[in-house]
């Protein structure tokens, strides 16, 4: 069966695509459905009904299956009945599974008990109110296709256990295994020295059949359409994958199913996947390049070919100086862990400064321009992104900011056409180039007074529990000994 998964699919009429979507299960005798939704923190989280237990009217009036008590940043115990919603729109069948019948998925909506309201902290709602606002804006379409970086060790062997409690007192570290990695020479292994990664052919490439797995996966089963998989820079199985461009909730939809698709594959190999921002210290992060356009009536409002620069309209330019205004807010949904500030710092490809410029890889806003005179190519990439972040709240952020920057004309500084890093700070403050902050706390700080213009799809609710759970991990890191201290301060 062919799922509507993206733009043209999503564009049908849901009860049709329902009907489909259960003659689809009683055509293949599937026994089990699998029920996804996102929780606050981007987790893909899921339950399991019997197939004869989802009907026509399951699409629209949901299913009684989630205590919002039991996922973080949701409902109080006194208020924890919720509904999930599935999308008939995202319609799969299981890679595994069969010994056990067979297993439809869908991706839900979350709505609340008895009211069978949107729920405000659904990251899957929030995307679809900001889609909402892009139309009532004038913007009737938007396309995003994000870069998925990750990547996949041999062995992890962490010290404290997972409790934390047991060796907590003794000392703490970490050790990665890999059959790609420099230190792993001793093995007869370590092919891949640091930042030589990049396109690495095979055998070199040891992980190239896992990641061929993982894209034939999301084709066939979740119909992702794919683009490229590759080797990225960095040792230790770093890689990516990139996705045909989609709508802002079909790609996030198709984001989750990436994630998700790429850990399972990992764990049936005995490896890992990570999407830990900065792992490896000494070689490049991981990065969700975020690319991005707004559309009008059929037309690419970024694109002017007069432009003698990079063929840009002015509302791109305003949108770009949206992002750039709320680009250090941004940085608490974008790069939401402690690590993920291991990775921006410079010499390791990531943006550290706030600036814009086309085919600029040091600027954190980049205006991708391999062909001219392609108004259906012109887009935005916005490189702060780290692939911990949310999706779903990462997309309708950045939409929200572009908007914002349409609505108040904000016009951004004049585009920065050199390497950035090797700039001094004078030349970098003439030329108004601010930097991104060095930390969560810093980012969260930036958020707490930056976030009126997140208004239109975030409630304040979802921006103080987003908040207090990200200062409990930010103050978790700060509370503990880290071992470089111990090598530069235990003779002090």
């Amino acid at each position: 069966m062919t799922q509507g998964n993206g733009a043209s699919g999503r564009a049908g009429d849901r009860s049709a695509m329902a009907e489909a979507a259960l003659r689809g299960i009683q055509d293949q005798k599937l026994r089990w459905v699998e029920l996804f939704y996102t929780d606050l923190l981007g987790g893909f989280n899921h339950v399991h009904i019997p197939s004869a237990s989802i009907e026509a009217d399951s699409f629209i009036t949901g299913l009684p299956k989630l205590d919002g008590s039991s996922v973080r940043g949701f409902r109080e115990i006194f208020e924890s009945d919720m509904i999930l919603v599935p999308d008939p729109a995202t319609f799969g069948v299981m890679p595994w599974g069969a010994e056990h019948g067979g297993t439809a998925r869908f991706i839900c909506d979350i709505r609340l008990g008895g009211s069978m309201e949107p729920y405000a902290h659904d990251p899957r709602g929030i995307a679809h109110r900001t889609a909402a606002h892009l139309a009532s804006a004038g913007y009737d379409t938007s396309y995003w296709g994000p870069e998925v970086e990750f990547f996949i060790f041999d062995r992890v062997k962490l010290t404290p256990s997972a409790d934390g409690v047991r060796d907590a007192w003794g000392g703490s570290g970490y050790e990665i295994q890999s059959s790609e990695a420099p230190w792993n020479l001793q093995d007869g292994h370590g092919s891949i020295r640091f930042k030589e990664g990049y396109h690495r052919a095979g055998p070199t490439d040891v992980f190239e059949g896992i990641r061929s797995e993982v894209c034939n996966i999301l084709s066939d089963s979740f119909h992702v359409r794919m683009d490229a998989h590759h080797h990225e820079v960095a040792t230790a199985g770093q890689g990516e994958i990139n996705m045909r461009f989609d709508e802002l909730v079909p790609a996030g939809d198709h984001v989750q199913d990436i994630r998700f698709t790429l850990k399972a594959v990992a764990r049936r190999h005995d490896k890992i996947a990570s999407l830990m921002p900065k792992p490896v210290y000494g070689d490049n992060g991981i990065g969700l390049h975020m690319n991005q356009s707004i559309w009008s009536g059929g037309k690419n409002a970024f694109f002017d070919a007069s432009d003698p620069y990079a063929e840009v309209s002015q509302t791109c330019r305003y949108y770009v100086g949206g992002l750039l205004e709320h680009a250090r807010a941004l940085c608490a949904i974008t790069n939401p862990t402690t690590n993920s500030y291991r990775r921006l710092v410079p010499g390791y490809e990531a943006p550290v400064f706030i600036a814009w410029s086309k085919a600029n890889r040091s600027a954190n806003v980049r205006i991708p321009f391999y062909l001219k005179g392609r108004p259906e190519a012109k887009r935005i990439e916005y490189r702060t992104p780290d692939s911990a972040a949310n999706i779903y709240l990462t997309e309708a952020a950045l939409a929200l900011a572009g908007l914002d920057g349409i609505r108040k004309k904000i016009e951004p500084p004049a585009p920065v056409d050199a390497n950035i890093y090797k700039l001094t700070p004078a030349r970098r403050k003439e030329l108004g180039v601010r930097e991104l902050p060095g930390s969560l706390g810093e980012a969260l700080d930036c958020l707490a007074s930056d976030h009126d213009f997140l208004s239109p799809a975030f409630a304040p609710s979802v921006l103080e529990a987003y908040r207090e759970i990200k200062r409990e991990e930010q103050l978790q890191l700060n509370l503990r000994p880290h071992p470089w201290e111990f090598y530069q301060y235990l003779d002090v």
